[in-house]
């Protein structure tokens, strides 16, 4: 695919549809990767991204509780004074 080069400012850039844009998911950033004569645009991803509506939705089917006791009995915590 061939796109033109357009001048944005004293800058220079290229524009990607509105289809690509949805087919890759890109929103506001890219990786640009220099790479044996390539230029590689790759969509940005963002760890943990939706974490918060995942908690969230764990809390409210109760599947956020403790599997292991974060204090065991046996503990003497003194030592670490």
């Amino acid at each position: 695919m061939q796109v033109s080069i357009i001048n944005i400012g004293n800058s220079k850039g290229i524009r990607l549809s509105k289809t690509i844009l949805e087919k890759y998911e890109i929103r506001d950033k890219v990786e640009l990767i220099l790479e044996k004569e390539r230029i590689i645009l790759k969509p940005t991803s963002e760890p943990r991204q939706n974490w918060e509506k995942a908690f969230q939705e764990m809390h409210s089917n109760g599947d956020d509780s403790l599997m292991i006791p974060d204090v065991f009995t046996d503990e003497n915590l003194d030592e670490w004074k």
